[in-house]
């Protein structure tokens, strides 16, 4: 079989869940037996979105090479139960970098090097080589933003072009559309779709089937009109709902790969979904279960994407162990101590996620102090591992004033330091210690029960570690550091053992959970907050 390419294009407005589709999309095909290869394509110029404020554009997602990228790579790794590489995200920064760097090497043999065709053809070179080295027999490919942003063309133009240079049956253009009800009118407006199919039409490029985003499913009256105006043949419902992970499910009834089939000239498979289908079963009746509340305590709350790997771990977990969870944004900002029990009284679980600089530091370590006094179960993850060292070092081990030299350069007691490998690095974009880091786990403690193993590896985005010199005066005051690197050097775990759950780790273990596969420090977690 050719390779054959499924190119996902949105119109109208951002955020309409292009990245769920793709991954439901990537789903199914691989429950039929194909070896499905994504790629997230990004318009802005970041090399990779590293450097940016998750309010402006959701959480950074960190891959297991070490990739700093787009949150909807998250998600297709939970779909796909697939860790990805650098080459399943793609920027413009990227793309920019390369072109750049043989024009100043001299590659291009004195040409004038212009977008076309030296960057279209850089952009399909990656798609081609990302499929070689994944072996993949269908690649699916989402263009971020909406059809019309200037950022978006170029790659638009090198989409056209490779759609030319293989088979008609070897690709297929999806575009997701937004198709509004206005109050007033009740009625399901197909003209938004309309004008972003021309928008299309005007890189050259013909939708194969339009997937309709609406509140509810799309009535027939709405899908003939979208036929008739659009020039399409299949139309498809992508109506709200209560989990993400429906999705696939309701595309599959939809038709959407019935429609990829007949177009992409594929032998009709039975897709394995049975697991999928309980784990959503399962969902549906809990959701009726008096929920747990959790409090996540940070600075970028205003944004829930801030935090989205966050709470489908939650989801996860929940969901395999019976019951339901409801999140509590807490914004730690100027949050005093006294203000900490009004907040928390009815919070079963507190999160402490991960962040950078001083802004709501205090606010943290003050919710900390709380659960750490009132056995409430917490979990700290990368940053909130650093607080909760030191909270502890504060008023259990009695380091008045200790702090992270990130934020108080001159504490009397740096508990937590900038790594060896980090003080002379001056640029700020990808090196930090990224990645995939294996650690030892120490019998007997709940992180090794939890785990059920004594290696294992998660992935990391930090500069700063706990400082070997305070170590021993804490675990003589209780702290048990529970997880280390090989060699011994850095903390990667700790806990308190007569606490009902006090975890925290420098690790992001929020980025390997699956549906079908709940990460074991937040089945843990959840299970302690059920109590």
């Amino acid at each position: 079989m050719n390779r054959k390419y499924v190119f996902i294009t949105g119109g109208v407005l951002s955020g309409l869940g292009k990245g769920i589709v793709s991954s439901s999309i990537s789903l199914l095909l691989q429950s039929r037996g194909y070896n499905v290869s994504p790629i997230k394509i990004d318009g802005y110029l970041n090399v990779d979105a590293g450097t940016m404020n998750p309010i402006e554009h959701g959480e950074v997602f960190v891959l297991d090479d070490g990739t700093e990228c787009d949150m909807d790579l998250g998600n297709y790794e939970r779909f796909l139960n697939k860790n990805l590489r650098n080459g399943n995200s793609l920027t413009n920064g990227k793309i920019f970098e390369k072109v750049l760097k043989k024009e100043r090497a001299g590659e291009y043999l004195g040409k004038t090097v212009q977008v076309i065709p030296h960057v279209t053809q850089e952009i399909k070179d990656w798609i081609k080589n990302v499929g070689n080295e994944d072996k993949a027999d269908i690649m699916v490919i989402e263009v971020g933003g909406t059809v019309g942003d200037i950022e978006s063309q170029t790659f638009l133009e090198a989409l056209r072009q490779l759609s030319t240079e293989v088979n008609r049956e070897d690709y297929v253009f999806i575009h997701l559309s937004l198709v509004p009800v206005l109050d007033v009118v009740g009625e399901q407006k197909t003209k938004p779709t309309q004008h972003t199919v021309k928008e299309l039409r005007s890189f050259g490029i013909n939708a194969d089937i339009i997937v309709g985003r609406s509140n509810d499913v799309l009535n027939e009256r709405t899908k003939e009109k979208i036929r008739l105006q659009c020039g399409v043949k299949h139309v498809i419902s992508d109506p709200d709902l209560d989990n993400i992970y429906e999705a696939p499910l309701v595309l599959e009834k939809e038709g959407l790969i019935d429609a990829i089939e007949d177009i992409l000239k594929l032998e009709k498979k039975k897709p394995d979904m049975e697991k999928w289908i309980k784990f959503v079963e399962k969902y549906k009746e809990n959701k009726n279960k008096k929920p747990l509340i959790i409090a996540i305590t940070g600075k970028y709350t205003d944004l829930e994407d801030s935090y989205v790997s966050i709470k489908e771990s939650l989801i996860h977990a929940s969901t395999v162990l019976g019951t339901r969870v409801e999140l509590k944004y807490i914004d730690t900002t100027g949050l005093k101590y006294e203000k900490v029990s009004e907040l928390l009284k009815d919070v079963d679980g507190v999160i402490v996620p991960g962040g950078f600089g001083s802004r709501g530091i205090e606010g943290k370590i003050n919710t900390i102090r709380y659960c750490r006094e009132n056995n409430i179960p917490f979990l700290g993850l990368c940053y909130g591992m650093q607080l909760s060292v030191i909270e502890f070092a504060r008023n259990v081990a009695g380091m008045k004033n200790a702090h992270t030299t990130e934020v108080d350069k001159n504490t009397p007691y740096p508990v937590i330091h900038i790594m060896d490998e980090q003080k002379k690095i001056k640029d700020k974009g990808g090196t930090m210690r990224l990645g995939a880091y294996p650690a030892v786990l120490k019998k007997g403690t709940k992180v090794y029960s939890l785990y059920g193993r004594e290696e294992v590896s998660e992935r990391h985005r930090h500069r700063y570690e706990v400082n070997p010199e305070y170590i021993k005066v804490m675990e003589d005051k209780g702290l048990v550091f529970s997880g280390k690197s090989p060699d011994g050097k850095l903390m990667e775990f700790l806990e308190i053992p007569d606490h009902k759950y006090f975890v925290a780790t420098q690790a992001h273990p929020e980025l390997k959970s699956r549906p079908l596969k709940p990460h074991p420090l937040f089945v843990g977690f959840v299970e302690a907050c059920m109590k």
